[in-house]
């Protein structure tokens, strides 16, 4: 069951404007109808998505709320049939199995399920779609939603764009390969051999294997669970017990390697009320992404009442375990760099995406065209100077390791035409060597006069001036 506009189910968001929602990555999570329209796309980068339409509002993502508001629907859902696993605040997906035998035919299950969130969801019954497996389930609650008799004719004739990788997209299409049924055609190993990873899964997914094929059982004892004397009745209590626990079950895990895909979260009131919810994941969790799960649904529980009296024990199990992963570097600390990654996206989102930028060399004869910059985690346009040009009379290395966007003035003293002392501040510091001058003379018909360019090394540290009509400026500092 998937509500693709969920995201936008809140009260910020304008009713007679178009409306984006995007995620501490920059990514658009949800737009819609008038955004739709202009060409806004989920997945796509925010930067991309505002010059398609740039009078679309743009909402920063809240999982917290978003999960909050979607729990009527599970709890729908899950009165329907019990088995409910969560992928994100407006997806779920639910195994039919037990409830084919109960409700005698799927159409039974999907009428009965489609009435019980209508009534929780302001009369929408959400996108349903039946198929085998979670990825063709989901693609058959697109527009219009189905109930799909021959999953693997299904996924055959899908577009190969349903796979969402843009770079292995575009690659399979250049080479002819235009439907998910022309992928799973080809030969798995030969398609391993070429994409690596990303084309494997791609292949699994074509042909109905997106589930882990052989999971690894659960080790005995992994749950973690944590009793409350008293009972917890704030939300911060729950956000540090959510912590706790979610590290308590990822060290039960770590001695057999096995990292969870999906976990179960149960709480028990001090009324004696016990909820349960699934959360499942595309890609293992990890313990900051478990305790933001087991919060938000704590949160869930507590602003609808469902907790009544207080949290007295909380239960974690994990439900569907993997080993796959990557093999670390000796030296890589991939904890620090999921910190140092988590840190520069809070600040991207606090301070905009112009604040946080990447760089990378490109050509140039001046050391600040020799440096272009772009938004962090946003893949960089073309260099404005081509990188292997051979670009005759720029200064020779080492670079500056400061390039002030404005040089202040300088002064520097010759004698001789050798420049002998520098003033720094309030004092003056001896040149001990220099090197130069560099001539530039370039852009003149726009006014600009010829500089000379001189490296300059005192015992206070190293210096490139440049010299015009109209004095001496501070053009870098060496490192």
């Amino acid at each position: 069951m998937w509500f693709p506009d969920w995201p936008l189910r809140r009260p910020d968001a304008p009713p007679g404007e178009p409306c984006q929602v995007v995620d501490d990555r920059n990514l658009v999570t949800a737009a819609d109808v008038r955004a739709r329209e202009a060409g806004v796309r989920p997945g796509m980068r925010r930067r991309e998505a505002e010059a398609l339409c740039p009078a679309a509002v743009t909402l920063a993502a809240d999982p917290g709320a978003e999960a909050v508001a979607f729990e009527p629907v599970a709890a729908a859902v899950e009165a329907v049939v019990p088995r409910v696993e969560v992928a994100h605040p407006g997806l779920l997906f639910v195994p039919l199995e037990g409830a084919l035998r109960y409700y005698g035919s799927e159409q039974a299950v999907v009428e009965r399920a489609a009435a019980a969130v209508a009534a929780a969801a302001s009369g929408e019954p959400g996108r349903i779609g039946v198929a085998d497996g979670p990825f063709a389930a989901r693609m058959a609650a697109a527009d219009p939603p189905r109930v799909v008799a021959d999953t693997a004719a299904f996924l055959a004739s899908l577009d190969i764009g349903a796979l969402g990788v843009d770079d292995v997209v575009d690659t399979f299409r250049w080479l002819g390969i235009g439907t998910l049924g022309d992928l799973r055609s080809l030969p798995r190993a030969a398609i391993a051999s070429r994409f690596g990873p990303a084309g494997l899964q791609a292949h699994r997914v074509a042909s109905g294997e997106d589930r882990s094929p052989q999971p690894r059982p659960v080790p005995v004892d992994t749950a973690a669970e944590e009793r409350f004397e008293p009972p917890l009745t704030g939300l911060e209590q729950a956000a540090f017990a959510a912590r706790a626990v979610a590290g308590r079950l990822m060290a039960a895990l770590a001695p057999s390697g096995g990292i969870p895909h999906r976990v179960e979260v149960e709480a028990e009131s001090a009324a004696g009320t016990v909820r349960t919810r699934t959360w499942r994941s595309a890609d293992p969790f990890t313990e900051t992404a478990l305790a933001d799960r087991i919060r938000w649904q704590l949160r869930a529980w507590v602003e609808s009442g469902g907790v009544p009296g207080g949290l007295v024990r909380l239960r974690v199990a994990p439900a569907d375990l993997s080993d796959r992963g990557r093999q670390l570097r000796l030296t890589e600390d991939a904890a620090s760099g999921l910190e140092e990654r988590r840190a520069l996206a809070r600040a991207q989102a606090l301070l905009g995406p112009d604040a946080v930028l990447q760089a990378r060399p490109q050509g140039g004869r001046l050391p600040g065209e020799r440096v272009q910059w772009h938004r962090w985690e946003e893949p960089p346009g073309a260099p404005a100077h081509d990188p292997d040009a051979p670009w005759p009379g720029r200064l020779p290395a080492p670079s500056p390791a400061l390039v002030p966007p404005d040089p202040p003035a300088l002064e520097v003293e010759w004698d001789g035409g050798f420049p002998v002392r520098v003033r720094l501040g309030s004092r003056w510091e001896p040149v001990l060597s220099w090197a130069g001058p560099w001539r530039s003379i370039d852009r003149w018909w726009e006014g600009r006069h010829p500089v000379d360019r001189y490296q300059l090394v005192t015992s206070a540290g190293a210096f490139l001036c440049e010299v015009g009509p109209d004095g001496c400026t501070l053009a870098g500092v060496y490192d």
